[in-house]
């Protein structure tokens, strides 16, 4: 009789949860959406929550943990960035803050 064994590795994902709070005063809210539908459409099922809150926001959270934040540095999350650290989340990992989006059309006066 022939013996066989038989090895399954099984990959364990946590459900992830990403919240942005952005300001609706500064029209951030299609900002929102559109890392919203970006974060979507490249991992579908993910939960991303989309909510109006403090005046110049653009905060991004990762199961409740702030990777990105506009008020300390005055732009916009890259969006591949957080998907990486989404990705992270997923598998376990601790996650780190993203890559911001660097700055166009601005000007200090």
């Amino acid at each position: 009789m022939t013996a066989y064994r038989i090895v399954v590795y099984l990959k364990i994902y946590v459900m992830v949860n990403v919240d942005i709070e952005y300001c609706g005063k500064c029209n951030f809210a299609t900002q929102c959406q559109m890392l919203r539908q970006f974060l979507i459409a490249a991992h579908p099922g993910l939960e991303v929550t989309c909510r109006q809150g403090r005046r110049g926001a653009f905060e991004v959270s990762i199961d409740e943990k702030l990777v990105h934040s506009k008020l300390a540095g005055l732009a916009f999350p890259q969006h591949d960035s957080v998907l990486d650290q989404v990705k992270r989340a997923e598998r376990g990992e601790l996650v780190q803050t993203v890559e911001a989006a660097p700055i166009k059309d601005c000007s200090v006066m």
